[in-house]
């Protein structure tokens, strides 16, 4: 049996509250709390299979594709990226979520 992760809504957010202006440095740093939240839940990125990313400018796609194939890309999870009106915070440029999937037996136990 298969356990399944949901890592929702993930923003820039630094710990200060501050975020990066960059898009692809925000990006990076949804990434990161992504990383930490798979961890904590007993998975990591190999173990994802779907990627979601909410973009306010479509100009944007270009650094953060580099930003979220520097992590997937040999691991190919399924992506939807979609550009939204706005976010939660009006300096956000980009939101991020994932889907993964481990086996129970690879569970913590």
């Amino acid at each position: 049996m298969d356990e399944r992760i949901f890592v929702a809504g993930t923003a820039p957010k630094l710990d200060d509250g501050t975020c990066p202006d960059d898009a692809g440095d925000q990006a990076r740093r949804c990434l990161e709390i992504i990383a930490t939240a798979l961890a904590e839940a007993g998975a990591s990125f190999r173990d994802v299979v779907r990627t979601r990313i909410y973009l306010v400018e479509a100009s944007d796609f270009d650094s953060v594709g580099a930003a979220h194939g520097a992590v997937f890309g040999s691991i190919r999870p399924a992506n939807t990226t979609v550009v939204v009106k706005e976010l939660l915070d009006p300096r956000w440029k980009v939101e991020i979520e994932v889907e993964a999937v481990i086996s129970v037996d690879d569970a913590p136990s």
